[in-house]
């Protein structure tokens, strides 16, 4: 029961972390806009100047939904995948399914000159961005869940998940290679993330996609709970292997494939926040660590976005900067004083 009232308390505090900075977040920008006005604009109507209200609710407050999903949504997917594996470097995107994307984004961007001029410049825009990165991450996910479904041993499927995002990461160089200097920078533009491109439409899509795969995760607790302690015990258990496996990674695919192909690919979030939430919690319970990484993840992405928009300025710095330049040194303090890595 202590225990239980100890989790509660660190996770009650979690989400109240999660509101606070939602609205720093929100009240930071190129214009500055007072967290009060930002306050009774979200919650109690009071009048507002026009500008503020129309910056908030068709930037600001997308953009901060947004880091809210991908934050979460990959540091479950990141908890997924270093379960599966029992593995405490595997991420989000061991299985290539974010090369994938990559691959999808670089054949719309980088390939548009096997089309005519007028052909490629109709089809590119943000909506067929997204949707070329997420044919590409879907590609990539159904070739692996080909894959699991005829090799029985998992770290057999690490690797060769690891093959796949190595045959799309080659396909992306050669079309490097061969493209223009325009368009090889607006793939390296995409490749940085950006948590600000999105319409409310575009973000009820990743929404839901990023809803169908926390579903799926809770669905997987009991299963992923036994993995931890080996294939063996889990078939001991009852639990079928190749259908938890199955379920797990189309939930990592939902997440890190929409995600990437929304947001552009994302670093770091997906790999530490697991280990910092355990650092935390300091339990390896799936029932505590799946909503504690979604909420954990979201408080990250939220920092570290708030950071990269250099309050009073016009400038953005990249998002995938921030949040290794941000959180790397986090995680090295926590493991070195915690002197052990729970997992």
């Amino acid at each position: 029961m202590h225990s239980t009232k100890k989790y509660s308390f660190y996770f009650l505090c979690l989400v109240l972390l999660l509101c606070v900075f939602f609205l720093i977040n929100i009240s930071l920008g190129s214009v500055h806009i007072p967290l009060k006005s930002t306050f009774n604009t979200l919650l109690s109507g009071a009048e507002v100047k026009e500008s503020w209200h129309y910056i908030i609710w068709n930037y600001r407050v997308p953009k901060a939904i947004t880091a809210i999903l991908v934050g979460g949504g990959l540091s479950l997917s990141g908890l997924l995948m270093q379960t599966l594996f029992r593995n405490p470097l595997a991420g989000p995107f061991v299985l290539g399914i974010s090369s994938g994307a990559s691959l999808g984004a670089a054949l719309l961007i980088m390939g548009a000159g096997l089309f005519s001029s007028v052909f490629s410049v109709s089809l590119f825009n943000d909506a067929s961005l997204a949707i070329a990165s997420s044919l590409g991450s879907f590609l990539v996910l159904l070739a692996v869940l080909s894959v699991a479904m005829k090799v029985k041993d998992t770290m057999s499927l690490l690797i060769i998940g690891l093959m796949f995002g190595s045959i799309t990461g080659a396909l992306v160089s050669v079309l490097s290679y061969f493209t223009t200097s325009e368009q090889l920078q607006q793939y390296i533009y995409w490749s940085f993330g950006s948590l600000g491109d999105l319409s409310w439409p575009q973000l009820g899509l990743l929404a839901g996609i990023t809803s169908i795969g926390v579903l799926l995760s809770i669905f997987s607790i009991k299963s992923l709970n036994a993995f931890l302690l080996g294939e063996n015990y889990a078939r001991s258990l009852g639990v079928s292997l190749k259908k938890s496996r199955f379920i797990i990674i189309i939930a990592t695919g939902l997440l890190a494939g929409g995600i990437t192909a929304f947001a552009g690919p994302i670093a770091f979030i997906g790999l530490a926040v697991p280990h910092l939430t355990r650092q935390i919690f300091n339990t390896t319970d799936h029932k505590i660590l799946v909503p504690a990484v979604l909420v954990y993840g979201a408080i990250l992405m939220l920092l570290c976005d708030s950071i990269a928009q250099l309050p009073l300025s016009t400038s953005v710095l990249p998002i995938n900067a921030i949040t290794s330049l941000v959180g790397a040194p986090v995680v090295v303090w926590l493991l070195v004083r915690k002197r052990k890595m729970i997992f």
